[in-house]
């Protein structure tokens, strides 16, 4: 309790001399202990904003104990850092507060906290744990907790610091390591850690050897950053298909948290950060949602495309595009109203490490009469057992002609055809639109060849299999053509 809190200016004024130098240095000690005592700050029962108007917050540090694996995932200034720095604080020290839901230590615990750079870390990291360098122990970690003096790291980064240690409840020690992403892969190898805190994205390589590092330990991953480079190796491990999962069906626990769950930003705060943030970015910023922003493709909303599935006309000329390989065979289905030159992709099929028969059966089920083109590479492509495929999907029956493999071209004909209105998705093909939100280009500006068979399918179909589409010969009866019985058929299979 502070004893000084009710002596207001008017009774300093009267205060004599030497019990003025004493109320002094009283103050100057109470705000010493508070300065060491910082964690008490933060998600606390009352005052301006309490912990219960912190619900995204909550939830990620419940889920640490079910969950290894978690990601928090938010617009900037969210508090995502004050976050990971607030639960490794409580691991290290073991004093958690009574209303914790999340995983504990009855131990001093093993840690490692990373970011992008030293300098990074040591500005953003280090200062939030341990305070400023000239104030070590005005950080998250109470002052007192911490156990002699922190190494300093060697280098040309002034002021850094290496490792630590605190004390924990239970009498034992806790260590803490501060790395970098710039230091590389190798850095990360070593010993068992109980808990990996990653303060910004990190390659792909880094984070899986630092799962390695947790997984004799049982320990904690946690990941917490703002999506600014999109959709990522990472981020696809926590989105497989671009896309927010329950932890159930991943595996791994993912949050997502928005301005809107920021309590301490004004609305002003909002505006000024939201106008100053460029446009590509925002979505990320604002809501930490991943955007492909400057590099996707097809830079289009999904709803301008989208259609609940509908029974095809019989008079619309239907045509399909295949995509070859073992590791994907992909193919895709489309229905031309030529009424209006609009293009309607009604089915989709996508399957791997099976012979061409398979995949033949597959598409003949959707209309042994609906011609095809394919990626003209297959005509000289070995698979498996060396066979020429072009022939031989000619020889299980598929009617199939090469396609148009001119990509820029291609790509181009197809967003014209989406900004138009031209082209319009069945909800049905969610594998389609899966990599359609992944489908990107690297910051050289090269098409990301990676997921992208049904997209590789969508521009044949466009530049060449227009050219091929036909309707069903046998028409006269309508009710049996096959266009109108493969809305009866199974959304994914088509059959």
């Amino acid at each position: 309790m502070d004893p000084t809190k009710h002596i207001t200016p008017e009774i300093i004024a009267k205060m004599p001399r030497d019990v003025l130098k004493q109320y002094i240095l009283v103050q100057s000690e109470l705000n010493r202990r508070a300065s060491r005592k910082a964690i008490g700050a933060y998600f606390a029962d009352e005052g301006k904003f309490p912990r219960s108007l912190y619900i995204p917050h909550l939830k990620f540090f419940a889920a640490g104990a079910k969950w290894y694996e978690r990601c928090f995932m938010s617009g900037n200034r969210v508090g995502k850092t004050i976050a990971g720095a607030y639960e490794v604080t409580l691991h290290m020290t073991g004093e958690y507060p009574d209303w914790w839901e999340g995983r504990r230590f009855e131990r001093g615990v093993q840690v490692w906290a990373a970011g992008d750079t030293n300098q990074t870390v040591r500005d953003i990291l280090q200062k939030t744990l341990l305070g400023a360098p000239e104030a070590i122990g005005t950080g998250m970690i109470p002052g007192d907790s911490i156990v002699g003096t922190p190494k300093k790291k060697a280098g040309s980064v002034p002021d850094a610091i290496e490792s630590f240690h605190v004390k924990h409840k239970s009498g034992t020690i806790s260590y803490c390591q501060f790395k970098s992403y710039d230091q590389k892969r190798r850095s990360f190898q070593g010993t068992a850690q109980d808990i990996i805190w990653l303060d910004e994205e990190c390659p792909l390589d880094i984070y899986s050897e630092c799962l390695m590092r947790t997984m004799t330990t049982q320990g904690l991953m946690m990941l917490t950053f703002t999506p600014l480079m999109g959709l990522t190796d990472v981020v696809l491990t926590f989105m497989p298909d671009g896309k927010f999962h329950k932890p159930e069906e991943i595996g791994k626990f993912i949050i997502q948290a928005t301005w809107d769950d920021a309590p301490h930003l004004s609305r002003e705060d909002k505006e000024r950060l939201w106008s100053a943030t460029p446009l590509h970015l925002r979505e990320a910023r604002a809501k930490g949602i991943p955007q492909l922003g400057s590099g996707a493709i097809y830079p289009i909303g999904e709803e301008r495309l989208l259609i609940d599935p509908m029974q095809i006309p019989y008079w619309w000329k239907m045509a399909y595009a295949l995509d070859v390989g073992w590791n994907a065979t992909a193919a895709l289905w489309g229905a031309w109203n030529p009424d209006d030159d609009t293009v309607y992709i009604w089915s989709e099929y996508k399957q791997g490490e099976c012979m061409p028969p398979v995949h033949a059966e597959a598409i003949n089920a959707r209309g042994t009469w609906i011609p095809g083109v394919i990626d003209p590479a297959a005509d000289g492509r070995n698979q498996k057992d060396g066979s020429r495929l072009m022939q031989e999907y000619q020889n299980l029956g598929l009617d199939i002609m090469k396609a148009d493999n001119t990509v820029e071209a291609g790509i181009l004909t197809v967003w014209n055809r989406m900004v138009t209105g031209r082209l319009k998705i069945m909800s049905n093909c969610v594998a389609l639109l899966a990599e359609m939100r992944l489908y990107r280009r690297d910051e050289k500006g090269k098409i990301v060849k990676a997921n992208d068979h049904l997209m590789d399918c969508l521009r044949y179909l466009i530049m060449t299999g227009l050219q091929r589409a036909c309707v069903e010969p046998d028409y006269q009866c309508v009710d049996n053509s096959f266009a109108t019985k493969a809305i009866g058929a199974n959304s994914v299979t088509g059959y």
